[in-house]
């Protein structure tokens, strides 16, 4: 199965330090006309740095994507939204064996449970991050 990339290619800055800036906004697996669907949602939800007062707003269909104009006061801004194909990503994680990883759950148990200092267990996300930080309430730092 493919991974496709979501890609947008937006003009930042004005005037002589005008320029094209891209980022990744996210990845699909799947078909390419999955991705593209995808790609059409976000575009909805993409609101641009430039221009501040937008006049008009124009969605062109493109092969590979969508090209968004919008003319400002003075300027026309662009975003370019591009499908494509991931071919080689340098900082991948390493594919681990189907075996290695069989009925063993995804996330790593903690070592041991946190403490609050009142002895009560700590309340944290999915991703082990706690909700409520630990300097919160603390009356010794400046």
């Amino acid at each position: 199965m493919a991974t496709w990339g979501l890609i947008v290619e937006m003009t930042v800055g004005t005037g002589e330090r005008k320029h094209v800036e891209a980022s990744v906004l996210g990845h699909v697996e799947g078909s390419r006309e999955q991705a593209l669907a995808e790609l059409a949602e976000r575009i909805g939800r993409y609101t641009p740095e430039h221009p501040r007062s937008p006049k008009r707003s124009r969605i062109f269909r493109t092969a590979d994507g969508f090209l968004l104009v919008i003319d400002g006061a003075w300027q026309s801004f662009s975003s370019r939204f591009t499908v494509a194909e991931l071919v080689k990503d340098s900082a991948a994680p390493e594919p681990q064996p189907a075996a290695a990883h069989a009925g063993t759950p995804t996330t790593a148990p903690p070592e041991e449970v946190a403490q609050a200092p009142s002895g009560a267990t700590v309340d944290r996300y999915e991703d082990g991050v706690p909700v409520k930080p630990a300097w919160l309430g603390r009356t010794d730092l400046p």
